[in-house]
C-alpha cells in the first residue's frame, strides 16, 4: 500500500481541507476511519465536495458516531466498542490518503491512541500544522511522538497566514521537510482549493521524489 495518512496538531486545524487538496491534486482514495460528530458535513461529505473525486474513491468509515467528541469518549456515548482489527488499511487501487482524528495522540479506545495505529499502518504520515501562535511548541511535540515510535514522517504541511519564522524553525530543529503551506481561502470551492494547492505545495514531493 502506498499513500500518506494524514494527522495535525489539533483538532478544527484544516488537515480535512487539506487531505481533500492532496487526495484530489493525487487522484486518491480517501478513507476516514472513524467520523465522530454526524451533526452536519462530515469530512468523507467534504472531501467529496472539495476534491472533485467521484464517489467510488471516498471510502466509507468503518465507524461513524454521532458525538463530536474523541473516539473513545464518542463509542462510549453510544455503547460501542471500537474494534482495532476492523482498521486495517482497506484493499484498494494506491494511493490512499487516510485522515485521523484530531492529533496523532487522540485515544482511539482506552487502551489504544491513533498514533498506535499510524504505527501498524506503516504509511508516511504529513502533519498538518497552524501559523500561528503556539504551533512551534505543539508541532515540534507531535514530530517527537512520531518518531519515538519509528513511524515515518514525510513532512510539515502549514496552513494559515504565511509566518517563515515559525515555519522555519519548526523544520530545522525537527530535521522535517517544509512541504508548503496552504492558506485560509475566503470560499471554498474544489477550483480554488485545487488553485491553492497547486501554488502552495509541488506534487513531485508526493510522488515519490525526494
Amino acid at each position: 500500500m502506498t499513500g500518506f495518512i494524514i494527522t495535525g496538531t489539533d483538532t478544527g486545524i484544516g488537515k480535512t481541507v487539506f487531505a481533500a487538496a492532496l487526495a484530489g491534486a493525487l487522484g486518491a482514495c480517501y478513507w476516514k476511519p472513524v467520523q465522530a460528530g454526524l451533526d452536519g458535513e462530515t469530512d468523507s461529505e467534504a472531501v467529496r465536495r472539495l476534491s472533485g473525486l467521484p464517489a467510488e474513491r471516498i471510502l466509507p468509515e468503518a465507524y461513524r458516531l454521532a458525538l463530536p467528541a474523541s473516539p473513545h469518549r464518542a463509542a462510549d456515548a453510544e455503547g460501542t466498542t471500537i474494534d482495532v482489527e476492523r482498521l486495517a488499511l482497506p484493499a484498494v487501487a494506491p494511493p490512499v490518503v487516510v485522515e485521523g482524528a484530531g492529533g496523532p495522540m487522540v485515544p482511539l479506545t482506552r487502551r489504544r491512541l491513533f498514533i498506535d495505529l499510524f504505527a501498524a499502518w506503516a504509511l508516511p504520515v504529513v502533519l498538518c500544522a497552524r501559523t500561528s501562535l503556539g504551533t512551534i511548541n505543539h508541532t515540534l511535540l507531535a514530530l517527537e511522538a512520531l518518531r519515538r515510535r519509528a513511524i515515518p514522517v514525510h513532512g510539515v504541511a502549514f496552513i494559515g497566514a504565511a509566518n517563515d519564522d515559525s515555519e522555519s524553525i519548526i523544520a530545522a530543529l525537527a530535521g522535517v521537510r517544509r512541504l508548503g503551506r496552504l492558506p485560509h481561502l475566503p470560499a471554498l470551492t474544489p477550483a480554488g482549493l485545487a488553485a491553492a494547492f497547486a501554488t502552495g505545495f509541488d506534487i513531485g514531493d508526493f510522488q515519490g521524489r525526494q
